[in-house]
């Protein structure tokens, strides 16, 4: 019986250290990246935006990303709209209150290939204390070495979010009866992502 239980030991171990060694995990390299976001203005137009610092990982199993797990996070005081006092405005408590807040953090719960490149990511959003459910489409651009050796995978996440849902609660009105900022703020994240040695 200590024989058998033995055995069972050492097939599990063996079983565990074949998946580990399977798993690679990708770093963002955040030269070749960008996370950026739009919002309607007065109802006619539309201001953009970045945040300049962010992290983020991809652990896979597959060559092909399928089922991969994703982690991502977003330093809010980085945000950026080419305006400083539109910025200022952005980090207070009418939006994300940086200060008490000071990252966005995103963790998968599902990375699913749909057809050909593309893909659809689900996982959990949590700006200020508030965590949902998000879907972003994702394409993913293929897989290349680099002139150094290093190897890349490149991703482009799009998606939109209603920023009230998170408590980025300011608004005002036009004259015309439509809101300020828009409600809807489309999300696009570029990837390149580099394997870890």
């Amino acid at each position: 019986m200590k024989k058998i239980s033995t055995l069972l030991f050492l097939s599990i171990a063996l079983f565990s250290n074949a998946i580990a060694q399977t798993a690679k995990t990708w770093n963002v390299d955040k030269m070749h990246s960008s996370v950026k976001f739009a919002v309607s203005h007065l109802v006619v137009s539309e201001v953009d935006g970045s945040f300049k610092m962010f992290d983020g990982s991809i652990v896979s199993d597959n060559a092909d990303f399928n089922n991969a797990n994703i982690n991502f996070s977003v330093d809010v005081s980085s945000i950026n709209t080419d305006n400083s006092s539109r910025d200022g405005h952005l980090k207070s408590d009418d939006f994300f209150n940086s200060e008490k807040y000071p990252a966005m953090t995103f963790k998968s719960t599902s990375f699913k290939k749909k057809s050909g490149n593309m893909y659809e990511l689900i996982g959990d959003l949590k700006v200020r204390d508030v965590t949902k459910k998000v879907v972003f489409a994702v394409k993913y651009g293929g897989t290349t070495k680099d002139p150094y050796g290093n190897t890349k995978a490149g991703f482009k996440a799009t998606g939109s979010i209603n920023r009230l849902e998170y408590g980025l609660k300011w608004n005002t009105l036009t004259e015309a009866g439509g809101a300020v900022v828009g409600a809807d703020v489309d999300l696009t994240i570029n990837l390149e992502m580099v394997q870890a040695k």
